[in-house]
């Protein structure tokens, strides 16, 4: 009998997974961020980045198989 995959949790475990390589990153656009405020320049660029990254787990929706929840990462 072949193994049957909640593809509910699999998104969920895939979420998990997103949002714990992304941690790093959105906290160094954090740092950016006081930086560029401290400076007095543009912050457009580094909200953007911030967006990106907190968008990068509404993708796992729309997957349909296990191969492509393994496949998905944040890019850096």
């Amino acid at each position: 009998m072949p193994i049957q995959v909640d593809i509910t949790k699999a998104k969920a475990i895939t979420k998990d997974r997103l949002r714990a390589d992304r941690k790093p990153l959105l906290e160094a656009q954090d740092i950016l961020f006081m930086k560029a405020q401290e400076a007095g320049t543009s912050t457009s660029a580094i909200v953007a980045e911030k967006q990106r990254l907190r968008d990068i787990t509404n993708q796992v929706d729309s997957m349909t198989t296990t191969d492509e929840l393994k496949a998905a990462k944040v890019e850096a």
